[in-house]
C-alpha cells in the first residue's frame, strides 16, 4: 500500500474541492489510477463549503453562557456546540463532550485550529453528501473508478494521542465484516468488524498531520480494502451494544 501526501494552498469558502485536488496533483505529476483513494481532512471540506464562522457574529444564549462557565469555554463558541450537537453528555475545563452528527465529538467537532483568528471551523454539514459529489467529479475528470472518505482526529478512550475517524464515504465498504472468519486456530470469529475507512484515515493522517503541514488529502493506492460502486452509511450501533457506553451509560 503507498500513501501520497497532496499539498494545497490555502483552502478557502467557495473553492471546489475536487478542482483543488485536480490542480495539486497536475503540479506534482501524479494521475490517480483505478481504486485510488483519497482522504481528505474535514477541516478542509468544511472550509471550502463555507462553514467558517466569525465568533463575533454568534450571540450567545442563557444555556451557552451557562454552560461555558461550567466548562470554561468561550460562550460564542458554546452557542455553536449547542447548535450543532445532538447531545451534550459533559466535559472537563476547554472541552465538551457531544454526540454529533451520531458521533462521539468533542465539542461538537467544531476546531480553532486551522482557522482564521477569530473564526472556527464547523464539520461539514453533510459529510457523505460531500464524498460523494467529490468522487464523482474525480471520476469524471480521471476516467476511472476512485473512492473518498472525508476524516477527522479523535482520541480513544484512556489513550494520549489522536487517530482518525471516517465521516463520510463513497466508492469503498467502511466496515467490513469478518465474523464467521477463522482464526489462526480455526476458531470462527464472532464479533470482529474491521473499520476500514477510519483505518484509512488514521494512516493518511500521519502525512497530514495536525497543523502547519498544508497537506489536507492524501491519495492511498493499493489499499485491500472492497471497493464498491455507490456509498454506504458509516455504521453506527446503538448505546446498548457499545462497550463503553454499555459500561457507563447507566
Amino acid at each position: 500500500m503507498q500513501l501520497f501526501g497532496i499539498k494545497t494552498p490555502l483552502i478557502k469558502p467557495g473553492d471546489d474541492m475536487a478542482e483543488v485536488l485536480i490542480k495539486a496533483l497536475k503540479r506534482v505529476n501524479i494521475r490517480p489510477q483505478l481504486n485510488d483513494i483519497f482522504v481528505l481532512a474535514e477541516s478542509a471540506v468544511a472550509s471550502a463549503e463555507g462553514r467558517i464562522v466569525e465568533l463575533e457574529s454568534v450571540v450567545p444564549g442563557k444555556k451557552a453562557i451557562a454552560l461555558s462557565k461550567l466548562y470554561q469555554n468561550d460562550p460564542r463558541k458554546m452557542e455553536l456546540i449547542i447548535r450543532e450537537s445532538d447531545e451534550i453528555l459533559g466535559g472537563i475545563p476547554g472541552v465538551v463532550v457531544t454526540i454529533t452528527k451520531g458521533v462521539l465529538s468533542p465539542s461538537a467537532g467544531i476546531d480553532n485550529s486551522n482557522a482564521p483568528e477569530g473564526h472556527v471551523v464547523l464539520l461539514p454539514e453533510n459529510p457523505r453528501r460531500s464524498a460523494i459529489e467529490i468522487r464523482e467529479k474525480l471520476m469524471k475528470e480521471y476516467g476511472c473508478s476512485l473512492a473518498v472518505i472525508i476524516g477527522d482526529s479523535r482520541t480513544q478512550p484512556l489513550r494520549l494521542g489522536c487517530v482518525g475517524i471516517a465521516l463520510g464515504c463513497a466508492g469503498i465498504e467502511p466496515v467490513e465484516d469478518a465474523r464467521g472468519r477463522k482464526d489462526l486456530f480455526g476458531k470462527p470469529l464472532l464479533i470482529t468488524r474491521r473499520a476500514t475507512a477510519d483505518n484509512l484515515v488514521s494512516a493518511a493522517q500521519i502525512i497530514m498531520g495536525e497543523a502547519d503541514e498544508s497537506t489536507p488529502a492524501v491519495l492511498i493506492r493499493d489499499a485491500p480494502v472492497r471497493f464498491i460502486e455507490g456509498s454506504e452509511d458509516i455504521a453506527q450501533i446503538s448505546r446498548e451494544e457499545c462497550l463503553y457506553f454499555a459500561c457507563f451509560d447507566k
